[in-house]
């Protein structure tokens, strides 16, 4: 990977993005909880939420991946209260997409992906970018199980 390749992946928005990462930390009642791991690359996320009537209520996360993988984590973190598991699935998808197939960017409220299509290129990175949605899904999917 050339300086400049590594300029364009690391954008300042990108960067922006992983200094400022929401709802960091953990909940103390989650109703759901999940640790994503990306075997590749070692990036880990955890996730606690809570699910009222089929929605994310509360939120928090603990991020230890690259800037990729935190810019990720911010868009989540920023847009997931008040998401169906049907909307974070579609964003998971279409962010698996945009990544792999070259499709669009992923629908609102997870519109601001968008910023990673610059890792298309960088397969690498893929996983560290699925982490947060991933991990999302799991803790929802345990929330759910254990209601």
């Amino acid at each position: 990977m050339s300086d400049s390749d590594l300029i364009k992946l690391y954008s300042q928005r990108i960067l922006a993005l992983a200094a400022d990462i929401p709802h960091l930390g953990h909940l103390p009642a989650p109703s759901g909880r999940s640790k994503k791991r990306a075997p590749l690359c070692g990036s880990t996320i955890s996730v606690d939420l809570v699910v009222t009537d089929g929605r994310v209520s509360d939120f928090a996360q603990e991020v230890k991946a690259c800037a990729l993988g935190q810019a990720a984590a911010s868009v989540v973190g920023a847009n997931v209260i008040g998401a169906t598991r049907e909307q974070i699935e579609t964003a998971r998808d279409q962010l698996k997409a945009m990544l792999k197939d070259n499709g669009p960017a992923p629908d609102a409220p997870f519109g601001g992906l968008e910023v990673l299509m610059a890792a298309r290129e960088y397969p690498n990175r893929h996983g560290s970018i699925l982490l947060s949605l991933e991990a999302t899904l799991e803790a929802f999917d345990a929330a759910q199980a254990a209601a």
